[in-house]
Order: structure tokens, then sequence, then C-alpha cells
């Protein structure tokens, strides 16, 4: 299978927009549109699809979920209104694939917390929800008390399942609270990122290194790039 190339291209055409690199997304997306053309192939040779009928789907599915834009609906639609059309059109393309239930067709290979949050998603169109994010807050707090008491019990397969628990409770906190799971993790490994780099810096100027240095230098200088950066 060249499934994992395709999802590996994927992650590469992200990183070159999160990265502004515009020589390198060019590139990126061909490789990307490259794998696409060969499962358009493998589809062909099995007699399922080609690239054609590829194109033609897609064609029809956007007009289909766009009738304000194609259609004879009112293009004077506001953006909610228009969420709301496209998820019921995505519903009704579900219920015509006799999907079975309202977490079946939620694929296995995105990636840990997106598929939480679609989960959750999907169970909260059905009523299985929490009422508001302070009840989230509070299961969170719960959560991270049975976390410590597996750590205590000092059994690895609980420790395992109540830390599971507790990031998915977490994505499910900022669903609730209108914040993306993904891209707040993102941002924050992009932050850690640039403040971790500049204390390797600052030692640098003293001819040193992270592994030469006292966890309470990097810490002091940890403080002074995160103020610099606050304009502190």
């Amino acid at each position: 299978s060249i499934a994992p190339y395709t999802i590996e291209e994927a992650y590469e055409v992200a990183d070159a927009i999160e990265r502004g690199a515009w020589a390198d997304l060019e590139g990126e997306l061909g490789d990307l549109l490259l794998q696409v053309v060969y499962h358009g192939q493998m589809g062909a040779e099995a007699g399922h699809f080609d690239f054609d009928s590829i194109a033609r789907q897609v064609t029809a599915k956007m007009i289909d979920r766009h009738p304000h834009i194609f259609g004879d609906e009112s293009r004077d639609k506001s953006a909610a209104q228009q969420t709301r059309d496209w998820e019921a059109a995505k519903a009704a393309e579900r219920a015509g694939r006799d999907a079975g239930g309202a977490l079946d067709d939620v694929a296995l290979g995105l990636p840990a917390l997106m598929r939480a949050v679609k989960l959750q998603k999907r169970a909260a169109r059905v009523g299985f929800d929490w009422p508001d994010a302070g009840s989230v807050i509070s299961k969170i707090a719960e959560e991270s008390q049975e976390l410590v008491e597996a750590r205590d019990s000092g059994d690895r397969a609980h420790l395992h399942e109540e830390f599971g628990d507790l990031l998915f409770v977490m994505a499910n906190l900022g669903r609730h609270l209108g914040v993306d799971a993904e891209e707040a993790l993102r941002d924050a490994n992009a932050k850690f990122t640039r403040r971790f780099r500049a204390v390797e810096a600052a030692l640098a100027e003293d001819n040193r290194r992270p592994e030469d240095s006292s966890l309470d230098e990097m810490d002091a200088l940890w403080d002074r790039a995160k103020a610099a950066e606050r304009g502190g």
C-alpha cells in the first residue's frame, strides 16, 4: 500500500503552509497530486474508478453541498447557515451509504487528536454530550485525579488508560470552547520550539550547550525568551 506515503505527502504540504514556504509548497502540492494520480491508476487497473471519475465525483459533491453558489438557493445565507447546510448534506450522504452507527465512518487513520474531536462531534449530534464547558472542566479535574491514582498504583496499563482519558477530555474541552485542539497544539509546539531555540542561542553566545548548563540557568533564559516575545 502507498497509503503511508500519501499521508506523509499531506503532512509535508501542511508543513510548507505552516512555514509560509511558497517555494516549497508548489513542489509539495505536486507530490501530493501525484499520489492522487497513483491511486487513480490503481483504481483503474482494478476496475473501480479512474482519475476522471475522481474529478467528476468531487465536482458533483461540491455542487451538491453548495446550492447557494451553484443552485437556486439564496446567496445571502450566513456562514453559520452554510455550515449547517454542509453538515446536513454530509449526513444525508452518510445515510445513503448506510454507514450504520453514528461513529462508524469516522476514519481510523486520522491523527488521534483529530479523530477524538470527530468522534465527540458525532456523538454530540445525537445528543450524547456535556451540557457546557464547565462540565467538561469538572471532568478534567476528575480525570486528573484518576491519573494521579493510577500513577501511584504502579499499574502501567491503568496509567496508560487514564492518560488517554485525560487527553480525550481535553480535546472535548477545546470543542466546547470553540478552540481547534490540533491547531492549538501545533501553536504550542511552535512556541516551545521558538523559546527553546532562544535558550540555545543565548547559551551559544558563551560557547555553551544546554547539556552543559543547569536547569536553573535554562529556566532563567526561558523566562527571558518568554518576556521578549511578550514585549516585556
